[in-house]
């Protein structure tokens, strides 16, 4: 994954095994940038996790996403958060946990050091939380000068219920990685035949991995948690 290349597959990127079931060679490719005179890697490419969690669901999936990317030579995944923009009383009244502190908040300027993205936000009427798009909306000044055009992005969701927004949420984001000229890169079938196991209740999509949050006490699912790990060895 890298700004300029896309989904393009590359001869010199080592292939990666995405499932046990149904293995799917994926070439990562590699920005020429990135590559001394050698042609060797001269820093491993970096994949920007950038989320918003309200309850803690999302926050898991990311930091799952994470180990993902951290398991492939050459890529390791970076944390961050987005700012809350809601008051703390109002936050104290819906019960919402305290946050883990340890993860920091992006800055707008960050972004054109990532080589990949993954996004992550729980959904609001379908779309994603204000949160998410308030940051959205402040990387105006890139998009402007198209800063992040051609980098890769996928997108993992939090949805109440089943019929909650598991992919209109992560189907309304993509207009923001249209505008910034960015490439969407959803998951697909890829997962194989657990992607359409019918016996379990799971979130998720072939737009992204996904979780049922229920009221926000439900406990993210095995299956959940190896589809997020999943799509960044995938991406």
């Amino acid at each position: 994954m890298g700004k300029g290349n896309g989904c393009v597959p590359s001869k010199n990127g080592p292939l990666v095994t995405v499932s046990d079931t149904n293995p799917i060679p994926i070439p990562i490719p590699i920005p020429d940038q990135l590559k001394s005179k050698a042609g060797e890697i001269s820093r491993n490419l970096r994949i920007f996790i950038v989320y918003y969690s309200m309850y803690g669901h999302v926050d898991l999936l990311a930091k799952r996403m994470k180990k993902g990317v951290d398991s492939v030579d050459g890529v390791e995944g970076v944390l961050f958060k987005v700012p809350e923009t809601l008051p703390l009383e109002t936050l104290e009244q819906m019960r919402v946990p305290v946050k883990d502190d340890g993860v920091p908040v992006i800055s707008v300027e960050e972004m054109v050091e990532a080589d990949g993205f993954l996004f992550g936000f729980p959904t609001r009427y379908g779309s994603m939380a204000a949160q998410m798009k308030s940051f959205f909306d402040s990387t105006i000044v890139l998009c402007q000068d198209q800063r992040l055009a051609g980098i890769p992005a996928g997108f993992f969701v939090s949805t109440g219920t089943q019929g909650g927004g598991q992919e209109t949420t992560a189907l309304t984001a993509v207009s923001v990685l249209a505008y910034h000229g960015m490439v969407y890169v959803p998951i697909g079938y890829t997962f194989g035949s657990e992607m359409s196991n019918l016996e379990s209740i799971r979130g998720g999509s072939p737009y992204g991995a996904g979780v049922f949050s229920g009221n926000g006490s439900r406990p993210l699912s095995s299956i959940e948690l190896d589809l997020a790990h999943h799509q960044d060895i995938e991406e």
